[in-house]
């Protein structure tokens, strides 16, 4: 097993009286690509301010590329640590270049690598413009950019693809996936649940400060059991009678001659069967699992009925 890249025991935080995160235990591993997500209040912003340094404890153990952050010189970890916050502000007198070997100096970096990170994330046209000049997916480029300055073996991104249009997250993603391949550790802390579904390898779900979900997509699909759909197209032309498909109770019409069900995962196939036997068979059969909307809110309802 790789040494962990982050490795949090019984982790608590609180302020006066409110905790923000309680007992979470998560380990984080090189080369994987987390999606922290959970709605606003949930600890995911508490969780990177401590994986930085910026605040302390309140119990618990937090080790940081193998060293206790709380307790090591915080700055030189940090040289290793790529970090986009949710919200990127830029002096506005400084370009996109004064910025970036600003940050790689205060990295002790090679100012020379900027012009490679300006290419890889599309700025080299705007970069001697001042910042205050950029659109807000320019920023978030930019932002992206300082982050990626010196290699870091872990990155954590808080709401990363806010502002960029879709040939810009798809751009993004590539980009996270080459580090993830690189051997660094990648966190994404978002609300866009569906761009996650294909990017992560495992996805950590808090809420209310507490860890409740901490797996693969198959994982908390297999945990949540949340129904998987069943969409058969018989054609416009079709006369196919609803009585047809047998257990007419689950199904439903949900367009000219289109029906749907739910059902568990292992049933799926045996239903796909029977509509292959039916004397109209289908001319389009779609099973749709549920998505990580679907599981995020089951795990969400279940926390809310204990």
């Amino acid at each position: 097993m790789s040494t962990a890249t982050v490795s949090l025991r019984g982790i608590t935080k609180r302020y006066g009286n409110r905790p923000a995160v309680t007992d979470v235990d998560l380990v984080l591993l090189p080369g994987e690509r987390i999606a922290l997500v959970g709605h606003n209040g949930a600890g995911k912003s508490t969780l990177i301010k401590l994986m930085l340094g910026l605040i302390r404890t309140s119990t618990g153990q937090i080790d940081v590329l193998g060293a206790d952050i709380t307790r090591h010189k915080a700055s030189a970890i940090r040289a290793d640590i790529g970090y986009l916050p949710e919200n990127v502000v830029f002096p506005p007198a400084m370009t996109g270049r004064e910025l970036l070997s600003f940050y790689a100096r205060l990295k002790r970096r090679d100012v020379a690598q900027n012009q490679s990170l300006l290419e890889r994330v599309g700025l080299v046209d705007a970069a001697d413009q001042r910042t205050s000049t950029y659109s807000k997916g320019m920023r978030q480029r930019l932002g992206l950019a300082q982050a990626l300055i010196g290699r870091p073996r872990l990155l954590l991104l808080d709401e990363p693809t806010t502002g960029l249009d879709p040939a810009l997250r798809r751009t993004f993603y590539d980009i996270i996936d080459a580090c993830a391949q690189d051997g660094a550790t990648v966190l994404l802390s978002s609300h866009a649940l569906a761009e996650l579904e294909s990017r992560s390898d495992r996805i950590v779900v808090m809420n209310r400060g507490l860890k409740v979900a901490d797996g693969t997509l198959a994982d908390l699909r297999a945990l949540a059991r949340c129904p998987t759909r069943i969409r058969a197209d018989f054609g416009t032309d079709s006369t196919l009678p609803a009585e047809s498909l047998g257990n007419r109770a689950g199904w439903r019409a949900v367009g000219v001659n289109i029906y749907e069900i739910a059902c568990a995962e292992p049933d799926k196939m045996a239903l796909v069967r029977r509509l292959m036997t039916l004397p109209a068979q289908p001319r389009d059969i779609e099973i749709v699992p549920p998505t990580l909307d679907d599981i995020y809110a089951h795990f969400l309802d279940r926390k809310a009925a204990e």
